[in-house]
This record gives C-alpha cells, sequence and structure tokens, in this order.
C-alpha cells in the first residue's frame, strides 16, 4: 500500500510531502503514547496518532518512521510540519478517531502490525 493508498482509505488529507505519497508501507503503528510506538519496530511503517506536539517528529525520526497521519481531525502546527519536512516525513490527517482509522487500513489490506520490544 501507498500512502496516497492510506490518505485516500482514510479519507484523509496532507500536511506536506504529497510529492512522495507513492512511498511503500507495509505496516501500521495506532498510539497516541511514544513509549508505545518507541516498543514497535517495523520498516515502512505508518504512525497512527491523536498526539500532536514536537515529540512525535522527533520519536518518528528516531525509529525512522516516514509518514505520520494524525486522527480525530488534529493538525499539526506550522513548527512541526517544518520539523517534518527538515526531517523528510510525510503528514497527514484524517477525522476518524483511531479505532476506525487502524480498522480501515486493515480492512484494506495493509496486515502487519503489532509490538516486539525492544532489549
Amino acid at each position: 500500500m501507498t500512502v496516497a493508498d492510506a490518505v485516500k482509505i482514510l479519507d484523509g488529507r496532507f500536511f506536506n510531502g504529497e510529492d512522495k505519497a507513492d512511498l511503500e508501507i507495509h505496516s501500521a503503528c495506532g498510539a497516541d503514547l511514544m513509549s508505545d510506538v518507541m516498543a514497535f519496530v517495523k520498516d515502512k511503517v505508518v504512525l497512527l496518532t491523536g498526539l500532536v506536539n514536537p515529540q512525535v517528529i522527533r520519536t518518528a525520526e528516531l525509529l525512522d518512521i516516514r509518514v505520520i497521519i494524525f486522527v480525530r481531525g488534529k493538525r499539526p502546527s506550522q513548527d512541526m510540519i517544518d520539523m517534518a519536512e527538515d526531517s523528510d516525513i510525510i503528514l497527514a490527517g484524517t477525522n476518524l478517531p483511531m479505532f476506525l482509522a487502524c480498522g480501515k487500513i486493515y480492512e484494506a489490506g495493509l496486515r502487519s502490525g503489532g509490538t516486539r520490544r525492544i532489549g
């Protein structure tokens, strides 16, 4: 699935990075706690979250997460968009709640998920 596919499935919108929307994603992580995200180690992952602060960008950067989709109609600040662009991270959003957004992504065929503890 591509980022463009995921955003379309979620009836979402891009905040930046639409020119990179053909990027493939193979797994998804839905979390509002960045400690939970840090326990999720996968390649080509999309992070779905309702947490809108710079820590989300920093966590994604640390874990090499290239795509963040904000749920529940949350919108990143311009500072966050600038941080994401500097880190080559795509930001998008949907009005759907987390549960429905994760369900729609799963229903569309993105099956890889779960967590793996580090250490």
